[in-house]
């Protein structure tokens, strides 16, 4: 970062913490003066502010965005034209979001020293970390990680993930070794290209060292899920490998190979038996700490859309396992930090590093309410954005970030609810996406009241042993009235129990109950919405979802359930898995307003 020091190691990365964010305002307008300094005669600022570095010129003459504002700039730099176009310094890739939430992946541009800002923000979590889990460098780190095989641009730019980007960096490749951060995973199984070899590997070395795991993790939950199903599958195969102390042939990577052997150094039937002897056990509840004793929490992104997956990892943890968020970061800037990690994850609040770009706001009300008036390609005053250390307790806000690399007052697409301040920086709840909606009508449900709907809903489930292991939704107008479809994934934790079709129909109407006044005003008086409709699909249906996406270009790290289906081969091939359909038998409670 400019040649300032990127490592630090407990105390000190805690009073670096306390120095940025107890100066805060300052940081930010170094950060935002930086920023016009090395972009000014770049031909997107210098269109708005004619080679000023002006701090005030800026928020009053460069307008808030969208990405289809800033696409066809980058889209130049991708085939060929200079970095210029954006930035003063050379971009040296381009990262694709994972493209789930919106369509298509974005495309995001990067510059060396943004490897320095993510790095920075790394190495704060495991000092953050020792603060409430003393003892973490006793052991190692079984995370997963993965990476997607790059592409390049026309020009010749890598294009890739911004993780991929960093697990292949001198960053993380040539790493101080820190008994903080020992990891079961060779990098070479971390950077194989195919995601089932990775796994495969990954997971053998994390049971071969499962008396040394201090802690389980994945970047998102769904991922760490993914990898437990996948244990399901192959434990027999892993436990053989343990055993006779040779890799299956299947694993043809020539560097996992021989990483692996080097783990498999010779047989191991003792390990094999303790592992054999608890993955065959007819229940999994609590699996996670039987395999993996001394493990002391699960990292992973359990906010937003990813709470939906807090009860299946609680269950294969036996609710022993605190589940910790520790960084709050995307393709375009990497944020904050979780200050807090062992809270409860609905009370995650990540704290807003000022140095690691310019923030502003867009205010949604104190209630959120304004997220769904304001449509995300609607011009938006310059004045109505808000600084960083001046949004209020409560309020909500839409993340607006300029950075280095040639993003200016740039709408992330994020709403966040402010729950307090440390020292000058304030701290954000993640509500949601403000672009996952359904609408059929005048009706509008973002990401935030679809889970709360459905997280009511499931409780009906729980007296029947039944686990609603995933969701998605999407808006059938292809009749009239049209109407919301759920797409739900149950598995039966007791196969001495099941569920009817009433159940379903209760779940339903309970998921209708919890959606807003318009949506129920929609159903009930005017009718210009059908009955909801839940089709349950079966078991595996969610990943085969997630192989097709990766399939299209998406990255398994950064992969997230689309909670709204717009890809109507996605739908095809959820349809393909249904197995029953039921709806709401009557409508939802709605008393006007009027009285």
């Amino acid at each position: 970062m400019d040649g300032k020091k990127l490592e630090y190691k407990g105390e000190d990365a805690l009073k670096e913490i306390e120095k940025l964010t107890t100066t805060a305002g300052e940081v930010q307008y170094g950060i935002l003066k930086e920023i016009l300094k090395r972009n000014a005669e770049t031909e997107y600022l210098n269109k708005y502010m004619k080679g000023s570095i002006d701090v005030s010129q800026f928020k009053s003459c460069v307008p808030v965005i969208t990405y289809k504002n800033i696409y066809p700039y980058i889209q130049r730099i991708a085939n060929g034209e200079d970095s210029s176009l954006i930035t003063g310094q050379p971009i040296t890739e381009i990262l694709c979001s994972s493209g789930t939430s919106a369509g298509e992946p974005k495309l995001t541009p990067s510059i060396a020293e943004d490897l320095d800002r993510r790095t920075f923000l790394y190495n704060l979590i495991m000092p953050i970390m020792n603060q409430y889990i003393p003892g973490l460098d006793d052991g190692k780190a079984m995370y997963l990680y993965f990476v997607k095989a790059e592409l390049s641009t026309p020009c010749g730019l890598p294009f890739r993930t911004v993780l991929t980007s960093y697990y292949k960096s001198k960053h993380f490749k040539c790493r101080t070794r820190d008994p903080f951060n020992d990891f079961t995973s060779p990098d070479q199984a971390i950077l194989c290209n195919d995601s089932n070899q990775s796994m495969y590997c990954q997971l053998l070395a994390g049971l071969v060292h499962r008396h040394q795991v201090m802690r389980l993790g994945a970047v998102f939950a769904s991922a760490l899920l993914r990898a437990i199903s996948f244990l399901e599958r192959k434990w027999a195969q892993l436990c053989n490998d343990i055993r006779t102390g040779h890799l299956d042939l299947s694993m043809i990577d020539p560097a996992c190979r021989s990483a692996m052997m080097s783990i498999l150094s010779s047989p191991n039937p003792d390990l094999a038996d303790e592992i054999e002897s608890i993955c065959s056990r007819p229940s999994w509840k609590g699996i996670l700490c039987h395999l993996w004793p001394r493990a002391k929490y699960i990292e992973a992104v359990v906010t937003g859309s990813m709470a939906q997956y807090i009860p299946p990892l609680e269950y294969y943890s036996a609710g022993k396992l605190p589940l910790v968020c520790t960084m709050y970061a995307s393709s375009e800037c990497y944020f904050g930090v979780n200050l807090k990690p062992i809270c409860d994850p609905a009370e995650v609040a990540f704290t807003l590093l000022p140095n690691m770009g310019y923030f502003e706001f867009l205010p949604l009300g104190e209630n959120g309410a304004l997220a769904m008036d304001i449509d995300e390609e609607e011009a938006v005053p310059n004045d109505r954005l808000v600084d960083l250390v001046n949004v209020k307790v409560g309020c909500y806000y839409e993340l607006v970030v300029t950075t280095f690399s040639g993003l200016y007052r740039y709408r992330i697409g994020d709403v966040l609810q402010v729950t307090g301040f440390h020292n000058q920086a304030p701290q954000f709840r993640f509500i949601c996406r403000r672009n996952v909606v359904l609408s059929v009508d005048i009706d509008k449900t973002n990401e935030e009241d679809l889970h709360r709907s459905i997280t009511t809903a499931k409780k009906l489930l729980e007296p029947y042993n039944a686990l609603l292991v995933e969701y998605t939704s999407y808006a059938d107008t292809s009749s009239v009235p049209g109407h919301y479809v759920l797409f739900w994934e149950i598995q039966m934790v007791d196969s001495a129990t099941s569920i009817d079709a009433k159940l379903l129909q209760e779940c339903c109407v309970t998921v209708e109950e919890e959606l807003d006044y318009v949506y129920r005003q929609c159903r009930s008086r005017e009718k210009t919405i059908g009955p909801l409709e839940i089709r349950v699909v079966e078991p595996g249906t969610f990943e085969a979802l997630m192989d097709l996406f990766i399939s299209q270009g998406g990255s398994i790290n950064q992969y997230k359930t689309p909670r709204s289906i717009k890809s109507s081969t996605a739908l095809k091939l959820l349809n393909s898995h249904a197995l029953a359909s039921f709806s709401s038998p009557r409508d939802p409670k709605w008393i006007s307003l009027n009285g």
